[in-house]
């Protein structure tokens, strides 16, 4: 089993999830499972850093999604950070740069909470 990605709570309440590599079949499944288990611990307020990120694909794309469903279903949200023009290319593609907002830092992604 991969290690889980590195995680980071701030002052604020927001939980950062460090994501690197690939964000494709098969290996998606670590961020989907991470993202679930971080809601269900009570970290409404996600934020994904994508900066190392070198490829991602729709699996990936739907595990971000999932991960958002699941963190407004809890009454919070799923921002990401710092997308590399691979993943900004994508979602840019799909439509999806307005469902997955994407900020330049850390705290640009939840203002409200600091």
């Amino acid at each position: 089993m991969t290690a889980p990605y590195r995680t980071k709570l701030t002052s604020s309440g927001a939980t950062i999830l460090f994501a690197t590599g690939r964000l494709n079949f098969p290996d998606v499944d670590r961020l989907r499972q991470q993202l679930t288990s971080l809601v269900e611990a009570g970290a409404v307020h996600v934020v994904v850093d994508l900066s190392g990120i070198d490829a991602i694909d729709s699996s990936g794309i739907g595990a971000l999604i999932s991960g958002l469903k699941a963190a407004k279903s809890a009454g919070g949200d799923l921002r990401l950070v710092a997308p590399t023009p691979v993943v900004a290319s994508v979602l840019d593609m799909m439509n999806l740069d307005t469902v997955l907002t994407a900020h330049d830092s850390h705290e640009d992604a939840f203002p409200q909470l600091v």
